[in-house]
């Protein structure tokens, strides 16, 4: 067993952690986020180069509830916000009573690497055990993208419901929190 302050490897050699973001981040995720702009141009999607800087800006959120997912190999390959109030829309009132946790703004470095695994879906599970760790009943996420809704359901999220929102559709899903066995990617005392 490691030492105090000593990470264990886990089953994949490499350590990940799951970490709220700090304002010396924003670097790291500015350069993830350009990463990732340029992996979705060169495919012909949608891009988030305009709004870049702010993405990479939410490290300086001081509410604490963006997390950063660090792999010693390549340092920040994503960063998610996970908060316990959702947003008023999308969801109906019974739905918002219940006790749950709310993802939005997953971004993933597409070169990342997570063996057996994508960064993404590594996060959410993480948000998923987690909830189940504060006996929260419910994870929730949105997006505006059908094939990001599919992705998502890959992760065992649920479609709820697609509303039109203005310009955009949503996409909301969510997903019973169960704990689950990350001992591949993680180590004991991930928060």
């Amino acid at each position: 067993m490691p030492g105090a302050g000593t990470p264990a490897v886990g089953h994949n050699g490499r350590v990940l952690r799951m970490r709220p973001a700090e304002s010396a981040d924003r670097p790291a995720v500015a350069e993830m986020v350009a990463v990732r702009c340029d992996w979705m141009e060169r495919r012909g999607l949608p891009s988030w180069r305009d709004a870049a800087e702010d993405l990479a800006a939410q490290c300086t959120n001081e509410a604490g509830d963006v997390w950063l997912l660090d792999d010693p190999a390549r340092g920040v390959i994503g960063q998610m916000v996970v908060q316990d109030q959702g947003p008023p829309w999308g969801w109906t009132p019974a739905e918002r009573a219940e006790r749950a946790l709310y993802l939005s703004g997953s971004i993933t470095d597409p070169y990342a690497g997570v063996p057996k695994c994508r960064p993404g879906t590594v996060m959410a599970w993480w948000a998923v055990d987690r909830a189940a760790r504060l006996d929260v009943p419910w994870v929730r996420r949105h997006c505006h993208e059908r094939g990001v809704a599919r992705y998502n359901c890959t992760q065992g999220f649920e479609l709820v419901r697609e509303e039109q929102r203005t310009r955009v559709r949503l996409y909301m899903m969510a997903r019973r929190s169960q704990r689950l066995d990350l001992s591949a990617w993680f180590t004991a005392g991930t928060p």
